[in-house]
């Protein structure tokens, strides 16, 4: 297959690709993409404006759905309440700096605007910070993609000028990226987990402990 082929002749449907993917998951494709962009394939403000709203719309509905459904989706999906808990405990910690942050907290990244909508935080603070957030991301990882085209651009070109080699770089060392943050994440997290049900324990404990009121 003919990547470059493909994007040249399907270019409009590949921002609509970008929004969808943003939307429900997101740095992986919006990567590649930049990676196109600075070949000249795709116009990397149109990238960069429909894949941050994307992820701005994916997060607020997850808001809206953790402020209005959290109880009953939690008890219909109890495997969540160990991630939600620890972005809640990070919401707790961070505040502000949590909202603008976690799309880059891998192993909690896809529950957090849900945990988010489960905690007080109002919503028009989450919607700022929020849009905020998407705009700070959509730069770092459009711009990333983006710089790495270039790079493998200049380096490839006296052996070939193909985009095949190009894109065949960016996959390397993104997935390199991607699988040494995933794995640091999920240690993290892992951590945070086991932190948190000591503390419940321990709580546990002391409550098991404390005197019946008289």
């Amino acid at each position: 297959m003919d990547i470059q082929q493909l994007i040249t002749d399907h270019r409009d449907w590949f921002y609509v690709v970008s929004f969808v993917w943003a939307f429900f998951e997101g740095e992986t494709f919006v990567i590649f993409a930049g990676a196109a962009a600075a070949q000249g394939m795709l116009n990397l403000w149109g990238l960069m404006l429909t894949a941050g709203l994307g992820s701005f719309l994916g997060d607020q509905l997850y808001f809206w759905l953790g402020r209005h459904f959290g109880p009953k989706l939690m008890a219909r999906f109890p495997k969540w309440e160990p991630n939600v808990e620890v972005a809640l405990d990070y919401l707790r910690r961070y505040d502000i700096w949590f909202v603008l942050s976690f799309r880059f907290i891998y192993g909690i990244r896809n529950v957090s605007s849900f945990a988010c909508g489960t905690s007080g935080i109002a919503w028009q603070r989450f919607f700022v910070l929020n849009l905020i957030a998407a705009t700070v991301w959509v730069l770092v990882f459009a711009g990333t993609g983006y710089l790495l085209g270039v790079a493998f651009q200049e380096l490839l070109e006296e052996i070939a000028n193909d985009f095949g080699f190009v894109m065949l770089g960016v996959f390397v060392v993104v997935t390199i990226i991607l699988y040494t943050a995933h794995r640091r994440g999920k240690a993290r997290v892992a951590a945070m987990k086991a932190e948190l049900a000591a503390r419940h324990a321990a709580e546990a404990e002391r409550e098991r402990a404390r005197p019946p009121a008289a």
